[in-house]
């Protein structure tokens, strides 16, 4: 007799949705899109039959269980209304003492066209930056995730209120001190929001009971079977195991065996079962799988299959799309949100340096200006992300014609591979040694990170002739994400390194790359630099 066990299992609501139930390890990270097509570890994509449950009205679905995505363009509204609230909160606060004239009075000075018009920008701002971090996404996340991802589209948002004080005029607007307040304000705000409509949502969904059939008794079959007990998100009720009739014993789920695969439309004709599960191998069992889909569509029932056709060693798999066709994206470095938080990060770090930097950098100028004929600025062509070229600038610290005698010296060069060092560089002026040993004729690049082209750490951008000598494919890996002012192999022996030691410790910081990896990169570097250990 059938023992029937209730099981847990968090849906992806969508048209077609991939994941994998493997006992590989999850690649790192929620990737998703805003269109509802997402990967996510230990899902299925699902095969709807007929409208999808996003296209049945409300009323009309079992149990009434909201679907994901409509919780989430609710969200939309919610956080602009959030946003829009605390705004004015603020902006009452900031002038309290305009608020003798009564509070109608308060605000008819101020709802103008061009007022209205900074609050459009400010309200699609808001929204642009929560939905660039997927905060509008079907995928299901931790809670951790969202909590990091909320932070970070405010934090980005609130930028948008900086138009307020920069853009009107007299008294009674917003200050710049009052920016921070708002972040402040309506983060927590928003945190607290979202975390009470997920509570509701979670409450909702457990009220109801999902009846599940799994295809197959292998080891991918027990693992997804074991994932469906591990989430808690909703109750899900598993009523056994179907295979082909030439597979190996059912084993340890023998008592849980429904019948053979060409059985399961009977099966599914007097059995109630919302969804079924396919668990078997693809490449090997390709026809199976078809015929299963086949049947489950007879039937109008649901069906969803494991998509680990492949076991990449780098790439993460990703489910995008290209007008009605659905792809998969096999990513070779981290793609999430915590780029949106680097980008940030850069810029804030530029513009607050600038009081300091400003200065030194006019003061280096001058220094160079006097000391040696030719330019300031050098500026030479070098690979970046994608490798697309752009312009790098630095202080000049070599002689105006540096770049004519290069060919000559090639037979000097101290460093295996194609990249060209000389320790004691003939070419190298006076003042120009003294730049390299502090790194401070790196100052410009800044420049370079405000404009987008590069990044405050990341590998170093490679000249057009040493990329031209590159040998072999893994080396053209280092392009894949934007290159730094500071990297790995700069704060562990930097210049002393042998190239192919650059090439391992370029490729770790791409594979292991984290928000905390660039801050501990950054505060290593300063040592580095003050002990002039630093590449040259």
């Amino acid at each position: 007799m059938l023992t029937r066990q209730v099981e847990t299992y968090r849906p992806v609501r969508g048209r077609i949705l991939l994941d994998l139930a493997s006992t590989r390890s999850a690649p790192v990270g929620p990737p998703e899109r805003k269109d509802g097509l997402a990967y996510q570890p230990g899902r299925p994509i699902a095969l709807h039959v007929g409208k999808s449950e996003a296209d049945t009205p409300f009323a009309e679905r079992r149990g009434a269980v909201p679907d994901r995505r409509t919780s989430r363009r609710v969200h939309r509204y919610v956080d602009v209304a959030i946003a829009l609230l605390v705004l004015v909160g603020v902006l009452i606060l900031s002038n309290a003492d305009n608020l003798p004239a009564g509070i109608a009075g308060f605000l008819a000075l101020r709802v103008t066209v061009k007022n209205v018009l900074l609050v459009a920008v400010f309200s699609l701002s808001w929204v642009g930056s929560f939905a660039t971090l997927g905060l509008y996404s079907a995928a299901p996340r931790s809670s951790r995730s969202e909590m990091l991802r909320i932070v970070a589209a405010c934090s980005a948002g609130s930028v948008a209120v900086l138009l307020f004080p920069l853009m009107t005029n007299g008294t009674g607007h917003l200050k710049y001190s009052d920016v921070a307040l708002f972040w402040a304000i309506a983060m927590l705000a928003t945190l607290a929001v979202r975390a009470g409509m997920d509570a509701a949502d979670r409450a909702i969904r457990q009220r109801v009971t999902k009846r599940v059939i799994i295809i197959g008794t292998g080891p991918r079959a027990m693992e997804l079977a074991r994932q469906l007990r591990a989430d808690e998100s909703m109750n899900h009720e598993i009523l056994g195991f179907v295979d082909t009739r030439d597979a190996a014993e059912f084993g340890d789920e023998q008592d849980w065996k429904l019948g053979f695969l060409d059985e399961l439309e009977q099966t599914l004709m007097h059995t109630v079962v919302d969804e079924v599960l396919i668990a078997l191998p693809i490449k090997s069992c390709y026809t199976a799988i078809e015929n299963a889909i086949r049947a489950c569509e007879r039937a109008g029932v649901q069906s969803k299959y494991l998509a680990d056709v492949f076991d990449p060693s780098l790439a993460r798999p990703r489910m995008e799309v290209a007008g009605n066709f659905p792809l998969m994206a096999m990513r070779v470095v981290q793609d999430d949100y915590r780029l949106v938080i680097k980008r940030f990060l850069d810029v804030l770090a530029v513009i607050v340096s600038l009081p300091v930097v400003l200065p030194l950098g006019l003061c280096l100028a001058a220094v160079v200006k006097l000391t040696s004929h030719g330019p300031v600025f050098f500026g030479q062509e070098r690979y970046g992300y994608g490798k697309r070229r752009f312009r790098m600038y630095k202080f000049r610290t070599m002689v105006p014609d540096a770049e004519q005698q290069h060919s000559r010296l090639e037979v000097l060069n101290e460093v295996t591979g194609p990249v060209f060092k000389i320790k004691d560089d003939p070419r190298v002026t006076p003042v120009g040694r003294f730049l390299r040993h502090t790194s401070l004729d790196e100052l410009p690049q800044l420049l370079n990170v405000l404009m987008g082209d590069m990044s405050l750490v990341g590998p170093r951008p490679l000249a057009v002739r040493d990329v031209g000598l590159f040998s072999e494919p893994r080396l053209m890996r280092r392009f894949s994400v934007k290159p730094g002012l500071t990297c790995i192999w700069q704060v562990s022996g930097r210049s002393n390194l042998e190239f192919k030691r650059w090439v391992e410790l370029d490729l770790r910081y791409i594979d292991e790359w984290s928000l905390w990896l660039d801050f501990r990169i950054l505060l290593k570097t300063i040592p580095a630099v003050l002990n002039g250990t630093g590449a040259t």
